[in-house]
């Protein structure tokens, strides 16, 4: 769910658009940081799971690839529909599972004399690749697969819910618990996109996303500090491609509430954009974003 960079080909106010176009508007990709939070790393037992991420982006300006600020708001929304079998099945000493993601997304800019909104199911990701290890103190993750090309998609509508490319991720991760109750956590989750040409035989550059937090059981309830961060790691290529890379950092809060008898959990949380710097060839986007996370077993 995240931007493209064709749009250098386009009029001013379409390039300010395409940040938006792969849904939530952070650096380019598809992977939208801040859907995970506290214990991101740790992967559930042998089961069925659907985790369902209301997502609501609200940009108060822009970053220029040569890091001007630029006037201009709009909104992202989107549900990220996500279905993960943990199975029984052992592979390198961990539980092994899927996994696949289906977003949902509507879109609406306000910037550079451009005004427009669409909604539509965003690119799907096929995960065949999970694999959760357990310690005494210690989760840890890594998972593989592949965001398609599925959504629609034009160089000239910037509205539409397509990326316009494909891209491999690479997960990996680690939960770490303070003490053998297991009540202090801190977990580091990390992403790694690499992106596929788009229609205008643009490659965007590889992305790496961080997401951590640091939070503490309160009887009923766990409350923390969250954040995330990512970085473009190498320039784009392509007819048009410059050397400039974009990054992003995050600050926020979450609370997780668990419904033991509904075999639920609940979340939230509220993040602050407080560093963005533009690049490539389409302006980053610098807001706010509010998640809430409904986490079943089935």
């Amino acid at each position: 769910m995240h931007r493209t960079r064709t749009a250098r080909f386009l009029p001013t106010a379409l390039a300010l658009a395409a940040a938006l176009l792969a849904g939530a508007a952070h650096a380019e990709g598809h992977y939208v940081t801040g859907v995970e939070g506290l214990q991101g790393s740790s992967v559930p037992p042998a089961g069925n799971y659907y985790l369902g991420y209301l997502v609501h982006y609200d940009i108060n300006s822009f970053r220029a690839p040569n890091d001007a600020k630029l006037k201009g708001d709009g909104k992202v929304t989107a549900l990220v529909n996500r279905f993960v079998k943990i199975t029984d099945t052992k592979l390198l000493g961990a539980d092994y599972g899927f996994e696949t993601i289906i977003p949902v997304i509507r879109k609406s800019l306000n910037v550079g004399g451009f005004d427009g909104s669409d909604s539509g199911v965003g690119d799907v990701y096929l995960g065949p690749l999970v694999l959760g290890w357990h310690g005494p103190q210690w989760d840890a993750v890594a998972a593989a697969g592949l965001w398609l090309d599925t959504a629609s998609h034009k160089n000239t509508d910037p509205s539409l819910p397509g990326n316009g490319y494909k891209s491999t991720m690479l997960t990996g991760g680690v939960t770490y618990y303070f003490d053998p109750a297991k009540s202090i956590s801190g977990s580091a989750l990390f992403r790694f996109e690499r992106h596929g040409k788009n229609d205008a035989g643009i490659r965007p550059g590889n992305q790496l996303s961080l997401e951590w937090g640091v939070g503490k059981n309160l009887g009923a309830y766990q409350l923390g500090v969250v954040g995330y961060s990512q970085w473009q790691l190498s320039e784009d290529s392509g007819p048009g491609a410059n050397n400039l890379k974009s990054s992003k950092h995050a600050l926020g809060a979450e609370v997780v509430y668990p419904v033991p008898g509904a075999g639920m959990f609940l979340k939230g949380a509220f993040y602050k954009e407080y560093s963005v710097e533009g690049g490539g060839g389409a302006p980053s986007a610098k807001g706010n974003m509010l998640r809430a996370t409904l986490v079943k077993a089935f």
